[in-house]
């Protein structure tokens, strides 16, 4: 039945004060003891016999048992044999037959060693199971017959070795005494040496008589003290001889010698001598070994003439630290004297130290703290005293130490933090040395890898990237690629892209690709609409919980030469024929015939909308009916003449422009510019006219027809109206009717563009627009006004003096009625619709002539910003 032992008594008693101290430090002194566990079970206990509650006595339970993974461990493979552990209940069990001679020998205690360990979190704990002895061997001697030669002459009272019977069990189960067979002439007595082995002894005890008994047989049984005992018996054989009455002598009963356990084979132990009073063959001796066991004779080997005993075979103090020998030393005559020789063996450090490694934990997280187990070992040394006490240490840059649990065993911790990105895995060597001269040393590698923890964010190879993409690239095109690191492992390493945000409106124009951070854009970008955008790119790695990092990526759109130059004037839809009855008039500018050489003809207005050299734009004369007699300006685009006009130069003059941009490839526009030389407008009537009479275009022809009836209509509205304004006359003074000169309308938007700058053209015109309610509640009405030619329209006076025709009519207004407005130059109309051309005759003229287009009803003023220049007006109620 296993029983565990542990060395945690108390007194059940205290009697006064002056046994409380004793008893608190009993109790110390068991708990500093409770990491070893003792057992104790008798030998030659059958397999699967129960040691002991294992995981009980550790504190573990039932349910803990998978998790911890409970096992046994040893430095010595032999001592993992005899034991094992259940992996459900946790109790220790024999795996096979104890046989205490077997493994103690001779030794007076026998037990076996080993550690317990656990995990989560490792542990280890000191196993100790001492094996009882039973008495399962019977005493036997070396041999069953021993043969004597004992003189006939032999005096009572002498003594005949006959060895010592072996029987492996120990303590009360070993060798108790020796029985002889009842008998006249012997007994046997037990003699102990110092050790405590028995041998016997045959004592004479009356005369021997070879003539009556030549020979004696008895048994001699050799008993031990077990229960029941056990013995074991041998024959002697005791031959009567002839006197020999002096037996050789020894100078002493027992020798004693000592040799190094690495002394060669042949080297001498000592030399043993007797003598002998006898004379001749009675006195001469030889020498010999006793009965020993097998192995004893085989180490050692004595001449016979010499009694030298030399060393026959190589010792090992850690197999047999001590030999008793047996000698003999026999005469001529047959008499036999013993004496002891004891040979100590002494210890040599031949033995390295043994490292063995129980457990590693292997990986270890990279966040595991300081002081983890991280692996256990067992030293042992075979050698005795110094030569066996062993150091260990650890060699390597490792953040690791060795700390000493017990005895013989050591565990290997964490010193510091670790860190896999710096070092993934940890090598280190385990040396140990024993303290013997000289020093025996040995090692063991310990590899320690660590597995990695998600403690480091991706980091962008640069915080901010810029990346430069021309315009109309299709979509799908790469932008960028951002490229993020992350110096851990696995998922904890692998990095993924998406877009984090920007500036406003960005996200539609790229997308990022997850897996290479390739940046592409999601559809073709347009300079002119956008340059730049920025968006975050944040970059993630898998692990749980993930890290992440920001980069900013800054896309500049390139300019191409996409878009070709505008021209704003003269406009193209002025400059185009054949397009249709509803397309207006070409432009056209009145140049008198005595401008000099530099008169500023016109300027060509473009613009662009590319940037840089893309939006750089120049002039070049193309076409011109006189090419000797235009020039334009490289960059500003002004027309001027390049000469002085001269009466041989045609009337009719058109002027063709390029404009073109810098870029590559060049883009162009044109413009068309028609001129007519003539000092004045009325003058330039007439050219106009026939131009408009040569016309082959049905467009133009269908343009004048109806320009003429609308001329028409608008006399007939005029004198109906003037007639019905001369019979109001008499009723009374006419409702007050002006232009609200408050109410003045710029519209050079009617000829120009909406996004050309302002103060780019030469002139502006306000417009005075009589209220239609005017009309309705005024008691009068202007005089109707007779028919006029054009010329005498534009020779009119302005607003407030009246013409020589309406001055003539009875219903005349009176002048001191208010103004409707007072421009510089002023004219009525009464048609919805009016265009007007002004032309500037010469640099000092500034008198200005019209051309009435529609009907009245409006009253046009004009101001003169700059000489030289013309442009045509349209402008609508």
């Amino acid at each position: 039945m296993a029983v565990r032992q542990r060395q945690s008594e108390s007194r059940r008693r205290a009697v006064g004060r002056a046994v409380l101290l004793p008893a608190l430090l009993l109790v110390v002194c068991c708990r500093a003891a409770a990491e070893r566990i003792r057992y104790a079970i008798p030998e030659e206990l059958g397999r699967g016999s129960l040691v002991g509650p294992l995981a009980r006595d550790l504190g573990l339970s039932p349910a803990e048992l998978p998790a911890r993974k409970l096992r046994v461990a040893s430095a010595g493979n032999r001592q993992l044999k005899y034991f094992t552990v259940s992996g459900e209940s946790g109790n220790l069990y024999v795996s096979e037959r104890l046989d205490r001679e077997e493994m103690c020998g001779e030794s007076a205690s026998c037990s076996v060693s080993f550690e317990a360990l656990v995990q989560n979190p490792l542990n280890v704990f000191h196993v100790e199971v001492a094996i009882q002895d039973v008495n399962d061997n019977a005493p036997h001697f070396l041999q069953d017959n021993f043969q004597l030669e004992i003189n006939e002459f032999t005096s009572p009272g002498a003594r005949f070795y006959l060895g010592m019977a072996e029987d492996p069990d120990v303590g009360s189960n070993s060798l108790q005494g020796y029985e002889l067979e009842s008998n006249g002439y012997f007994e046997v007595e037990v003699k102990e040496r110092q050790d405590g082995s028995k041998f016997a002894e045959l004592v004479l005890r009356r005369a021997l008589d070879r003539e009556s008994e030549q020979s004696v047989r008895l048994v001699l049984t050799a008993v031990d003290g077990g229960d029941p005992p056990r013995s074991g018996t041998a024959q002697l054989c005791i031959n009567v001889t002839d006197a020999n009455d002096n037996p050789p002598v020894f100078a002493q009963d027992r020798y004693r010698a000592s040799l190094r356990e690495d002394a060669p084979p042949g080297s001498t132990v000592l030399n043993v001598s007797a003598s002998d009073a006898d004379a001749g063959t009675n006195a001469r001796i030889t020498y010999g070994f006793g009965k020993m066991p097998a192995k004893v004779l085989q180490k050692f080997v004595v001449e016979a003439e010499s009694g030298t005993i030399r060393l026959q075979e190589a010792l090992d103090f850690e197999d047999t630290r001590a030999f008793s020998l047996a000698v003999e030393a026999r005469d001529g005559g047959g008499l036999v004297a013993h004496c002891e020789v004891e040979v100590e063996v002494l210890d040599v450090n031949d033995n390295a130290p043994e490292i063995t490694v129980l457990s590693v934990s292997s990986p270890v997280p990279e966040d595991a703290p300081a002081g983890t187990v991280v692996a256990l070992l067992n030293v042992n040394d075979a050698d005795s005293g110094e030569n066996g006490q062993v150091w260990c240490e650890l060699s390597g840059e490792a953040p690791l130490s060795m700390v000493s649990s017990s005895v013989g065993s050591y565990k290997v911790v964490t010193a510091s933090a670790l860190d896999r990105e710096q070092a993934s895995e940890h090598r280190v060597t385990v040396v140990a040395r024993d303290r013997g001269s000289p020093s025996l040393s040995s090692r063991a590698s310990l590899v320690l890898e660590v597995s990695d923890v998600n403690d480091n964010a991706p980091v962008f190879e640069e915080a901010a990237y810029s990346a430069y993409v021309s315009e109309n690239k299709a979509a799908g095109a790469p932008v960028v690629r951002v490229r993020a690191r992350d110096a851990d492992a696995g998922a904890n390493g692998r990095v993924s892209y998406w877009l984090a945000g920007g500036s406003a409106g960005a996200a539609p124009y790229v997308s990022v690709e997850a897996r290479s951070g390739a940046v592409y854009a999601q559809r073709s970008f347009d300079y002119e609409q956008c340059r730049e955008f920025a968006v975050a790119v944040r970059a993630q790695d898998g692990g749980a919980p993930a890290r992440s990092s920001t980069a900013t990526v800054r896309v500049f759109v390139l300019d191409r030469n996409d878009n070709a130059p505008r021209v704003l004037w003269p406009a193209a839809a002025a400059g185009a024929s054949g397009s249709g009855a509803s397309s207006l008039p070409a432009a056209f500018e009145v140049v008198p015939r005595s401008a000099e050489a530099g008169y500023l003809v016109g300027k060509v207005v473009a613009v662009d909308a590319d940037a840089g050299l893309n939006a750089w734009l120049s002039y070049e004369l193309v076409q011109a009916s006189e090419p000797s007699l235009f020039r334009v300006g490289l960059h500003s685009g002004e027309v001027r003449t390049a000469r002085a006009v001269s009466e041989r130069d045609a009337a009719k003059q058109r002027v063709v422009a390029v404009v073109k941009d810098h870029g590559q490839p060049a883009l162009s526009a044109t413009a068309t510019l028609h001129v007519v030389l003539a000092e004045s407008l009325q003058e330039a009537l007439p050219e106009l006219s026939e131009r408009a009479a040569g016309a082959d275009s049905p467009a133009e022809l269908q343009f004048y027809l109806v320009l003429a009836l609308a001329l028409l209509s608008a006399l007939f509205l005029l004198s109906v109206a003037l007639a019905v304004l001369a019979r109001l006359r008499r009723a009374g003074p006419p409702a007050v009717l002006r232009c609200l000169g408050a109410q003045r309308f710029s519209v050079p938007g009617a000829a120009f563009p909406a996004d050309f700058c302002e103060g780019t053209l030469p002139y502006s015109y306000n417009l005075c627009v009589a209220p239609a309610r005017a009309v309705a509640e005024g008691s009068w009405l202007p005089p109707p006004l007779s028919s006029v030619p054009a010329e005498e329209l534009l020779g009119a006076e302005p607003c407030g003096k009246p013409s020589p025709s309406s001055s003539a009519g009875a219903g005349e207004p009176p002048t001191d009625a208010p103004q409707v407005c007072k421009p510089s130059r002023s004219h009525w109309f009464s048609s919805s619709v009016l265009h007007l051309r002004a032309y500037s005759p010469g640099p000092g003229w500034r008198e200005w002539d019209m051309v009435l287009m529609g009907s009245a009803g409006l009253c046009v003023r004009e101001e003169m910003r700059d000489r030289g220049n013309s442009f045509q007006f349209e402008a609508g109620r």
